[in-house]
């Protein structure tokens, strides 16, 4: 879990999320206005906020540790205003990007079952 910053684990996690989400908007529109419209509302903070209050009482204890350490990490000045979703969001991310680097089989559990609600 320490080999890389929970900062990394969140950058890493932001762009692996945000390819899941297009994988599965690419089929609802073929309209590019619409279809970006759909994908960002999936991929802002508030909705990775989300997500993760639906995962979190299925993750392990290392899972937790994860997300509360990462949500711990200091937040840009321009997103003070909902810190505390911002916060939430990077735990969100950073174990999206743990699970794609330490835990495939992980990450694909957690895709199919965020997926299906998305």
């Amino acid at each position: 879990m320490d080999e890389m910053s929970l900062k990394n684990y969140a950058y890493l996690g932001d762009a692996v999320w945000e390819l899941f989400v297009r994988e599965k908007t690419i089929f609802q529109t073929q309209n590019s206005e619409k279809l970006h419209k759909i994908t960002t509302e999936k991929v802002k903070a508030k909705a990775q906020h989300d997500f993760l209050m639906q995962i979190q009482d299925k993750l392990s204890e290392d899972e937790l540790e994860i997300m509360r350490r990462s949500r711990n990490i200091p937040v840009p000045i321009a997103r003070k205003s909902n810190q505390g979703e911002y916060r939430m969001a990077t735990a969100f991310e950073a174990l999206i990007g743990w699970w794609y680097l330490n835990d495939k089989e992980r990450l694909n559990e957690m895709k199919e079952f965020l997926l299906k609600i998305l």
